[in-house]
């Protein structure tokens, strides 16, 4: 098929003279008003240069905004480099589903040449009239989906997204995962779902996101954006599109996988500049009117930079045009270095609709500015701002609201909340960092549980019969705080009368706010609680604030899941540990004992330290050991050698033998681990304890007058390595009022402390104490050791005895 020409100019004569290949036309010149998203560079000859085949004519330098689209054929095309300048007669080319041979535009294609995934996704884009959208691919390999096309928008935008795990809270990943569609219809609908995405990109719009995927396998995903505009139900034309362009994608990566060739990320699209409509000014004479104009008007790019700017702007600004060129405006004007103006900036491009905010220019100048988007880029209306300037002067008014937190907090509370492991860590981070963000004076953290609320924790409140009162509340009941958890949607209330007026028991409680926000809190579909902000002065909640309160509240819900599986592992794990240590020690007449546990901080905050005390035949038989690592393994590992070691210690093996039994079991369980141990039998009578050792830091042993020595008794190699290693046993006298000292390195190592060092500051510790009861000699070494601080990296464990008088 040829290029259509008509009575309104003729074909472009870029194009007119090609012949079509394999069902690909090249389109010519349109009519004016003809919409055009993308353009694809290809060859652009120079000015007055003569094509083959065009009759003669000179090359057209207006075609990248007037291409006609064929029929039944895709539309697309990549942006210049940075700094490039835009060549005329950029081709445009339409693909019909014939496979065959055509000039490749520039990018990565497919064996035919064409940019497949560029293509496509600037036709669909196009035909449901959306402004942006992404093509993903399945990483080979592994379940992620990576970004391999972007149309519309800067892909900074999307940056924490161009990785998708296919387990992740996003839109193309639930796509794919449940091989459906995901519609999104607005801002607040996206706060709820998918608060992710909302707490980074708090604006107004639309979204779908499909898989792309055959009966067989799936390929990857795409999404695409509407402005907040957008119906919030997506239309049949819409979907249908969606859903064919989709499959057709599908089929043609099937066979090109079918025929190993690999389909590659492409450039980016960008979106063409539209070209003038007949009768209109040309170019300078559109510049000297803008010059005439009293205020400032700057052009930007999709990436913001500056592309023109009237000497009005410049002089308002206070930065000559020749650097602002090129710039964005928050990055060449110093006092508009903050984030807020850089944010409605990416408000007006991804919603679509105007922003503004006012900004002080250094000294006193108040400026207005206006963002107008479009496909193409936005216009910025600079004035001066005389009414703010005067409203400042004068101070700033009662019960104004704070200015809504900015990107960059959002980020930050973000980021802090993935910090937080338990209930208390969520409340702290909540009370410390969200709050106060969002101006709220007050909280209370709910809980769900078995059809009640349940008070997590509270902060702000001078009465806390406040909080307490809702501890307990039926889901049933009808309150604030139950009607946003089973609806599911956050309610905002301005003031206390509009409070009361819903709810008139709220009449009886007299808290001191006067405004509330009540945001369920759910996470996995899951209702986990309610989180009730509180605000000292009525105030009122725009659209954008509700929409990042509801984004913070799905995030706050995400840590509130994880917190509360963390603490109940924690408890699972803290009643293990429990369960497999000795309750109490045994009371026995001639040994005096007392012993300390404390767990590690990291991980589970489990770990393998054990010790016991145990009576056998008149004797006494003591031991203490550490099994490798701090999770439920290693604990369970410890049960069964302490079991172990009390029958070998029942049936009456010398200590090398229990040792020797120890460690062939220890092997036989195959479970992998090691394990340091100590073990030794008191014989009263005699005055005398019988030690083995296996690679466990040596006991402390205080003699009745008060010097401390080390025994540094001949062992042998760690439980758990070698089954035929043997273990050497020592006797060592221990006359009455002597202390032994058994520990686990926990209570003597710390980062940057020499071990000798830190084990002769244990010695010299246990040297000064008082006599005293052994409890409180326990108490002290503990203590001493900094073994109760904050945070332990290792477990500790601590067994202390004395010998008595025998008789």
């Amino acid at each position: 098929m040829s290029a259509r020409s008509g009575a309104d100019g003729g074909r472009c004569a870029a194009t007119a003279g090609r012949p079509p290949a394999d069902g690909v036309r090249a389109g010519g010149c349109t009519r004016p008003g003809t919409r055009t998203l993308f353009r694809v560079p290809g060859r652009s000859p120079g000015d007055g240069e003569r094509l083959p085949g065009t009759g003669g004519g000179p090359a057209c330098r207006f075609c990248a905004g007037t291409r006609r689209r064929a029929p039944g054929g895709i539309r697309a095309g990549l942006a210049p480099a940075r700094g490039a300048t835009a060549r005329p007669c950029e081709e445009v080319v339409a693909v019909s589903d014939w496979r065959g041979s055509v000039q490749a535009p520039a990018g990565r294609t497919t064996r035919a040449g064409r940019p497949l995934l560029s293509l496509t996704l600037a036709s669909l884009v196009e035909e449901v009239h959306a402004h942006s959208g992404a093509v993903y691919l399945l990483a080979s390999g592994e379940p992620v989906l990576e970004m391999a096309v972007m149309a519309g928008m800067p892909r900074a935008f999307a940056a924490p997204w161009e990785r998708v795990g296919l387990n992740a809270p996003i839109p193309v990943a639930e796509a794919v995962r449940e091989r459906r569609l995901v519609w999104v219809g607005g801002g607040e609908e996206m706060a709820r779902r998918f608060p992710r995405i909302a707490v980074v990109l708090p604006y107004p719009f639309a979204l779908a996101a499909l898989p792309v995927a055959t009966a067989r396998a799936v390929y990857g995903a795409v999404f695409v954006t509407w402005p907040g505009s957008h119906p919030a139900e997506l239309a049949d034309r819409e979907r249908d599109h969606l859903t064919a362009a989709c499959d057709r994608l599908a089929q043609r990566l099937e066979r090109a996988a079918a025929e190993h060739r690999p389909v590659r990320p492409e450039p980016d699209l960008l979106t063409a500049s539209a070209a003038p409509a007949p009768g209109t000014l040309g170019t300078a004479e559109a510049a000297r009117m803008v010059a005439r104009l009293p205020y400032g008007l700057c052009a930007l790019d999709l990436y913001g930079r500056v592309g023109y700017a009237n000497p009005a702007a410049a002089e308002l600004l206070g930065v000559p045009v020749s650097a602002l060129l090129g710039t964005q405006l928050w990055a060449s004007v110093p006092w508009l270095n903050d984030p807020v103006y850089e944010d409605r900036y990416r408000a007006a491009l991804i919603g679509q609709h105007m922003t503004s905010f006012v900004a002080l220019r250094p000294p006193g100048d108040w400026l207005s500015f206006r963002f107008h988007p479009s496909t193409t880029g936005l216009s910025v209306r600079i004035s001066r701002a005389r009414a703010v300037a005067q409203m400042n002067r004068s101070g700033p008014r009662p019960g104004d609201a704070p200015r809504l937190v900015t990107m960059s907090q959002v980020l930050s509370l973000a980021g802090a909340l993935t910090q937080a492991a338990g209930v208390q860590d969520v409340l702290r981070l909540v009370a410390d960092e969200i709050a106060p963000a969002v101006g709220s004076r007050a909280l209370i953290l709910l809980g769900s549980r078995a059809g009640r609320l349940h008070v997590l924790g509270h902060r702000g409140y001078a009465d806390t019969h406040v909080a307490e009162h809702l501890d307990g509340l039926s889901l049933s009941a009808r309150s604030p705080c139950t009607t946003a958890l089973n609806s599911g949607v956050p309610a905002f209330f301005d003031s206390r009368a509009q409070l009361e007026h819903l709810y008139p028991s709220r009449k009886a409680t007299s808290d001191g706010m006067a405004a509330w926000a009540f945001l369920p809190l759910i996470a996995s579909g899951r209702p986990l609680g309610t989180c009730v902000l509180a605000y000292a002065e009525p105030r009122t909640f725009p659209t954008d604030e509700r929409a990042v309160l509801t984004s913070l509240s799905g995030l706050v819900a995400q840590a509130l899941e994880r917190a509360l599986r963390y603490d109940t592992k924690l408890q699972l794990a803290h009643g293990l540990q429990a369960a497999l240590l000795p309750h109490t020690l045994p009371s026995l007449p001639s040994v005096e004992a007392a012993a300390r546990y404390l767990p590690a901080t990291q991980g589970m905050e489990i770990g393998g330290d054990f010790y016991d005390l145990v009576p056998s035949h008149g004797l006494a038989a003591a031991v203490i050991g550490d099994v490798q690592g701090h999770n439920v393994t290693a604990a369970a590992l410890m049960g069964q050698v302490r079991t172990a070691v009390r029958a070998y210690t029942t049936v009456g093996q010398p200590p090398e033998e229990v040792m020797r039994s120890t460690n062939r079991l220890l092997i036989d369980l195959g479970a992998d681990l090691f394990a340091s141990c100590l073990y030794l039998r008191l014989d009263p009578a005699r005055e005398v304890a019988v030690m083995a050792r296996a690679g466990h830091p040596p006991p402390l042993l205080r003699r009745p007058d008060g010097r401390v020595r080390v025994l540094d008794l001949a062992g042998g190699p760690l439980l758990g390595i070698d089954v035929d290693a043997t273990y050497q046993a020592t006797e060592v006298p221990l006359p009455p009022g002597s202390v032994l000292a058994l520990y686990t390195d926990g209570l003597i190592e710390s980062p940057g402390v020499d071990i000798e060092d830190a084990l002769a500051g244990l010695g010299r510790r246990l040297g000064e104490a008082p006599e005293q009861p052994l409890d409180e000699l326990a108490d002290s070494l503990v203590r001493q050791s900094g073994a109760l601080a904050q945070e332990r990296p290792d477990d500790v464990a601590l067994l202390l005895l004395r010998t008595r008088a025998h008789g």
